[in-house]
């Protein structure tokens, strides 16, 4: 790649993941405290991004993949997109500030799918260069955690500023994308590309019990990660952290770190044994916040961040690896459509609405009993182990043998 595209991609990354990490994390403070929000109100506005997931498919594969050069329609879709999160910050009705939010994600999540088109279009050799672009991104919601939580924006009542701090990454982004590295809409692409986006290709993986096994575990999973992505922010500043947002920076920090020890790990422990441990780390995780606090257990508070290094990694990343594995090259693509559709769609959704319920089930005078709250998604992840245990059976050799049509 040229250097100015390579510049330009690092920045594109870098920005358009600083939107995400801007708003997000910290929306459930925001919505407790401008919109005096319930724990299903807050919930019903994390599954915006669930929807936004299962609908995003057909918008890149139906239209941008068609008719639009892919970095006009991303510039686009985050100039409308600035306008909307900054009209977030005027609504004091959580009614509206949902449907605004909903809008909003249906049009911020194309994005993520477009920006990866424009920098594979760019690369001669994705396998090694992408990862040195998309770890940008990690950056940049790093960065965005670092700022909100050192100008104490989350308990000055200046919460909104993070609103408006994404608002302006989303139209300079917006104005950036217009001179990003050109790349066409793709003429020849088949009417049913976004069901090919969606996965549908890929059902014939169903066919093997293991895998099938592991795509109903991966749903449930998505259960307690609804809890962390949430309400972990909330809990935090309601027990007294200071600089919340800035703490759950680690969890990325861990993330990058431990994303380096699976491609040693996926061959010689096997992929059972992977996705095992990232089950107990949530089960540990939730147990470090339901005993933590801000004096003699501090440590747990911060154990349960670091831990989403694995939580993550050893079952989400491990899964797409495994879920490429099985599939093979002739349905890749599909496979890993299909793969986030099942968890950032139908899993994170259920999550979303499911944690909210609990968490309004455990208000109190003071806030929340949060220890309860907490061992809910513990428990969940408890089960979902023991199902993983009892009926996944994978040969060590199994996870590297394609399934056949």
């Amino acid at each position: 790649m040229k250097p100015t595209a390579t510049i330009l991609l690092c920045l594109m990354m870098f920005v358009e993941y600083f939107i995400w990490g801007s708003w997000y994390v910290t929306m459930s403070t925001y919505m407790g405290t401008n919109l005096h929000s319930s724990g299903i109100q807050i919930g019903a506005a994390y599954s915006a991004l669930a929807i936004a997931t299962m609908i995003s498919p057909f918008i890149v594969g139906l239209i941008a993949d068609r008719f639009f050069a892919a970095q006009r329609i991303m510039g686009v879709l985050h100039l409308v997109g600035a306008v909307l999160l900054f009209i977030a910050t005027t609504v004091t009705m959580n009614g509206p500030f949902y449907w605004i939010i909903l809008v909003y994600s249906l049009l911020y999540m194309p994005t993520i799918a477009l920006s990866n088109s424009i920098a594979f279009n760019q690369m001669s050799d994705p396998g090694k260069q992408f990862p040195w672009i998309r770890v940008f991104g990690t950056l940049g919601w790093i960065v965005a955690g670092l700022l909100i939580g050192n100008l104490h924006w989350e308990k000055t009542g200046q919460i909104g500023n993070t609103f408006y701090l994404a608002a302006g990454a989303s139209a300079f982004l917006g104005m950036v994308s217009f001179f990003l590295p050109n790349t066409p809409p793709k003429a020849a692409a088949s009417q049913s590309s976004a069901a090919k986006a969606l996965g549908t290709e890929a059902f014939v993986l169903f066919k093997n019990n293991a895998y099938l096994i592991f795509f109903i575990a991966a749903i449930l999973v998505c259960i307690p990660l609804s809890f962390y992505y949430g309400f972990a922010n909330a809990f935090l500043n309601e027990i007294g952290m200071q600089g919340a947002a800035s703490k759950m920076i680690l969890g990325q920090i861990s993330e990058a770190v431990f994303i380096l020890a699976i491609p040693f790990l996926f061959n010689r422990i096997g992929v059972k044994k992977m996705l095992m441990m990232g089950m107990v780390a949530w089960i540990l995780r939730y147990i470090c916040f339901a005993y933590g606090n801000i004096d003699a257990n501090l440590w747990m508070l911060y154990a349960g961040i670091i831990l989403h290094g694995v939580c993550y990694d050893f079952f989400f990343v491990t899964g797409y690896m495994y879920t490429e594995k099985k599939a093979g090259a002739s349905i890749k693509n599909a496979a890993q459509g299909l793969f986030t559709f099942a968890t950032y769609g139908v899993g994170m959704f259920i999550g979303t609405w499911f944690s909210g319920f609990v968490v309004d089930n455990y208000v109190t005078t003071s806030g929340h009993n949060w220890t309860k709250i907490w061992f809910v998604p513990a428990y969940i992840a408890l089960g979902v182990l023991i199902y993983f245990i009892l009926f996944f059976r994978e040969k060590r050799t199994g996870a590297h043998t394609p399934v056949s049509a």
